[in-house]
């Protein structure tokens, strides 16, 4: 493999970037002193942390799942990036003590894994297909390096690198080795970032060999069965359909650069992805990055949500045909939105296209944040866009994944807002605070503020060591139909510097140079594609990169009676009372009256309508007040 790179620019480490932002600074804070805290007890009263301890035996309770080992490697995952941007010696305390526990449970031959340890030694490697154990691996290297880049400490790193080489022993082309991939992908990603801390290139390798084992004729996991018992094959269900066998539930229907459509589990999909770019780009392998844009047009044109969800189908808690996106039984899962962002930050550095940027925005503040409480105590599994009020957030679940994974994402949050390259600096998000770059061969200090995402006026100080040249290239979100853009109070022509929607301001920087950009915000009605035929003749109302909905908190009504008039004028009014200070859109509306109805059915007069004044808020901060009914699609007429 060619140790060529194909990224255009790389995303700057957290460790150099301060978020000091009205809207993501009190979450980050929240993140770190009530979420953080707050899974580690979780995972510690579940039995998640001292089941490393190896002390299990047959009738105690509870037992160890086979997953469990990724809850805790996602903790600690969040609590590194945190310890990154603030130091915490009591968290320090306490991921050391972890991760000692971690250390202690390895065994002998390398191999890291609490169930396949202690609940049954003998079915390790047995059930690829469904048993997770690269997937726990996976996160818990993703684990060693950020808590070796947060800290400098190796412990948990050099416990991985033990567990990697371990693996790549077991699985890999050569005699003596076995085929197999995992069920649920992650580990490819995960061994990309272990090449790229520890030039070992045996991890890309190892990576690329998973990625390469997918879609085989017969498939890994049909091969696999054969030697699993009945019972233990049962587990498997979701590898059979009607047809016979069938692995598009773990995308390995085909071969991966084969592939156009996106199938399956949602999640497990988006980590393939993720490391199919993240192979790509290491191996030059431009079929792999085909076959990623393929993969991305399929997911965002015609199976994503307004919000940035993926995932429709709880059956397969995935993907299903082309524009089949229901709202009430929408699956939209926490930790797919959250792949999503890791996905398109991926294509982002290799593409320089504002569009992945969108995307990474859209999921960012809605199909992701709404996965926790504003206490940050509190998590959903599932996002619908519609709700009879039933459906509320948890402290915990069972499966576990996606209150660690909203967590390592928040506490993370500062490597997404901006990349650099030898002569271009990038700004991604409008997150205020600053970070330290390196372009040209010159320290560069650019400074953000703003009120993003309630005001689109964002003011960024260029401060380079000394003057210096290179290209500043701020994105124009695909939301904003009209912008400006002034350089030290000098207008600008955005339309003859603009690029794959990014304006490039290229020229001899000084010291204190000053850019300011505004983006125009107003209230949008967004409508579906025709084919997603649950939202026809219904629009959604954004603004910015929020998108709102209605809730019965503020519309005491049923909310389905309530239709948009073309023409009705809509608001937008920041309230700093209402769920920790947001912006609100208020309008004039009709609601379908009723009053005049009997206890008939059906009749042949119309239904009345009455004039209505309606709220809408943010979608991500719904199911905070007292419980009703919510919707993101409103009728229109």
């Amino acid at each position: 493999m060619p140790a060529t790179t194909n990224r255009k620019m790389s995303p700057v480490s957290i460790t150099r970037v301060v978020i000091d932002d009205g809207f993501w600074s009190p979450r980050i804070e929240t993140n770190r002193v009530v979420t953080i805290p707050h899974e580690y007890r979780q995972c510690k009263e579940t039995g998640r942390i001292d089941a490393f301890d190896l002390t299990w035996r047959p009738g105690v309770e509870p037992v160890p799942h086979y997953f469990w080992d990724s809850d805790v490697a996602k903790w600690i995952e969040a609590a590194s990036y945190s310890l990154a941007t603030r130091p915490d010696p009591e968290l320090d305390r306490l991921l050391d003590e972890v991760i000692e526990k971690i250390a202690k449970a390895q065994q002998p031959d390398g191999y890291l894994n609490v169930y396949f340890t202690v609940v049954e030694p003998e079915k390790r490697w047995k059930n690829l297909g469904m048993w997770h154990e690269l997937y726990c691996a996976g996160h818990l290297i993703e684990a060693a390096v950020a808590h070796y880049e947060a800290t400098g400490k190796r412990r948990l790193l050099d416990v991985m690198c033990r567990y990697a080489d371990y693996i790549a022993s077991v699985f890999g082309p050569n005699p003596g080795q076995r085929y197999g991939a995992p069920g649920h992908e992650e580990i490819e990603l995960a061994l990309v970032k272990l090449y790229r801390v520890t030039g070992n290139r045996k991890y890309l390798e190892l990576s690329k060999f998973f990625i390469d084992q997918r879609g085989q004729k017969p498939s890994v996991f049909q091969r696999e069965l054969e030697h699993l018992s009945d019972e233990d094959s049962r587990l498997n269900r979701y590898f059979f359909d009607k047809n016979g066998f069938d692995t598009s539930y773990c995308q390995d229907h085909l071969p991966v650069r084969e592939q156009s459509e996106a199938v399956g589990h949602a999640v497990r999909a988006m980590y393939l992805y993720c490391g199919m770019a993240d192979v790509a780009v290491e191996t030059g392998d431009e079929a792999l990055l085909r076959a990623c844009r393929r993969l991305w047009d399929d997911v965002v044109n015609k199976k994503m949500y307004i919000t940035g969800g993926v995932g429709s189908s709880r059956l397969n808690e995935g993907f299903t045909q082309a524009y089949d996106l229901p709202n009430k039984d929408a699956y939209a899962e926490t930790c797919a939105a959250i792949a999503l962002i890791f996905w398109s930050q991926r294509m982002l550095q290799i593409e320089a296209d504002s569009r992945y940027a969108d995307i990474m925005e859209r999921a960012l503040y809605n199909g992701a944040l709404s996965g926790i409480s504003l206490d940050g105590k509190k998590f959903f599994y599932v996002n619908p866009l519609a709700s009879d009020g039933t459906h509320h957030r948890q402290e915990w679940f069972g499966c576990a994944c996606c209150p660690p994974n909203i967590a390592r994402l928040i506490a993370s949050l500062g490597s997404y807002i901006y990349s650099e390259s030898a002569e271009n600096l990038y700004v991604h998000l409008y997150i205020s605070g600053h970070a330290d770059l390196n372009i040209a061969g010159t320290s560069v200090r650019i400074s953000q503020r703003s009120d993003y995402p309630w005001d689109g006026d964002i003011q960024i100080e260029v401060e380079p060591d000394k003057a210096a040249e290179f290209g500043l290239n701020l994105r124009i979100p695909g939301w904003c139909r009209k912008a400006s853009l002034a350089l030290n109070g000098a207008e600008m022509d955005i339309s003859s510097i603009c690029n794959a929607g990014y304006v490039r301001i290229h020229r001899k920087w000084q010291p204190g140079d000053m850019v300011r950009l505004n983006l125009d915000m107003p209230v949008e009605r967004v409508v579906a594609h025709p084919n997603v035929a649950e939202n026809l003749g219904h629009v959604a109302l954004s603004r910015g990169p929020i998108v709102f909905c209605l809730e019965e908190a503020d519309n005491p009504v049923p909310l389905q009676r309530i239709i948009l008039p073309r023409d009705a004028k809509l608001t937008a009014v920041f309230d700093e009372q209402l769920l920790g200070g947001v912006v609100k859109i208020q309008g004039e509306a009709l609601l379908i009256d009723d009053t005049d109805w009997g206890d008939e059915l059906y009749r042949f007069n119309p239904t009345a309508v009455r004039p209505y004044s309606f709220t809408a808020v943010p979608y991500y901060a719904w199911d905070h007040r007292t419980p009703g009914q919510m919707r993101v699609w409103i009728r229109s007429l």
